[in-house]
């Protein structure tokens, strides 16, 4: 005989298999993720970020924003991107078959994980406001990003390659954070730093591979200044 389930514990699954209903979400996902690695040439740029002086910065502005907001690593990462892209306009196109449309501003899709499938809710004109704005944004528009970020650091994981997003160029995977040692800033020795791993998925087709590492590069930057 099989024992009562307590409340609140799941049933316990009888049969071979169960046939769960694709979502609309996930089977238009499904499709665009198809293409996008069909049609779109994938190239892979990884780098390690020093986040220590922005855990700092993050700290302190929240002691300053106490009972008013909270600002996360997601909002100077998203912050950091919007930038490195005015530095690099190179990189914040698009690939519309005749023309690569290079935009003027910088709208920051974010992947988030639902039940019914992945989301991209964008933070439009990122690269003009705020971390403060930024991290009090509710967006509800999933249309029109220029740039993608995929964030599963909070999973543990170290680091991934995700897929673009057409007609996006680029998206940039974000992996956990561990102390590793550094050399230290006199020369001697070694320091322990907080750093994290991040993967930018490029289309060959709208980016090349120097400019791809150029973005990179000011973004790495980005994060090692106070851009608050």
């Amino acid at each position: 005989a099989v024992p009562p389930l307590s409340p609140g514990v799941a049933p316990i699954p009888t049969g071979v298999f169960t046939d769960i209903p694709v979502s609309t979400i996930r089977r238009v996902i499904a499709q665009q993720l198809m293409q996008s690695k069909q049609t779109i040439p994938h190239y892979y740029l990884s780098i390690d970020v020093n986040m220590g002086e922005v855990l700092l910065v993050r700290k302190e502005l929240n002691k300053m924003l106490e009972g008013r907001s909270k600002i996360f690593v997601n909002d100077f990462i998203i912050k950091a991107s919007a930038l490195a892209c005015l530095k690099v306009p190179e990189t914040n196109s698009s690939w519309m078959d005749t023309v690569i449309r290079q935009n003027h501003v910088v709208n920051v899709s974010v992947a988030v994980s639902t039940p019914a499938g992945l989301i991209t809710p964008t933070v439009f004109n990122a690269h003009i406001k705020g971390l403060e704005t930024i991290g009090k944004l509710q967006p509800q528009e999933f249309q029109g990003g220029t740039f993608t970020i995929s964030n599963l650091g909070m999973f543990g994981i170290k680091n991934f390659s995700a897929i673009i997003n057409p007609p996006q160029a680029r998206i940039l995977a974000i992996g956990t954070s561990e102390d590793k040692l550094v050399p230290a800033d006199n020369e001697k020795g070694f320091d322990v730093a907080s750093m994290r791993s991040v993967t930018l998925s490029c289309d060959r087709q709208v980016v090349d591979g120097a400019v791809g590492a150029q973005w990179l590069a000011e973004f790495k930057i980005l994060n090692l200044i106070k851009i608050a």
